[in-house]
């Protein structure tokens, strides 16, 4: 990108006990997303997190 902005096009995602879902995290790799995600979910608590990449239209999913 020539405009100095940094793409990060992978989001963590916290999905708590109701289903709501949200963005809790954007990293440039893959790999970084997923080593914070499975930290998050080591903790033991009941919420679900993965990660998604951001879509070429600009939207998580």
């Amino acid at each position: 990108m020539n405009d100095g902005t940094v793409l990060l096009p992978w989001f963590v995602i916290r999905q708590d006990d109701n289903g709501n879902r949200y963005r809790v995290g954007r990293y440039a790799t893959k790999a970084e997303a997923q080593k914070i995600a499975d930290s998050l979910d080591d903790r033991g608590h009941k919420q679900l997190y993965s990660i998604e990449r951001l879509s070429p239209n600009g939207s998580g999913r």
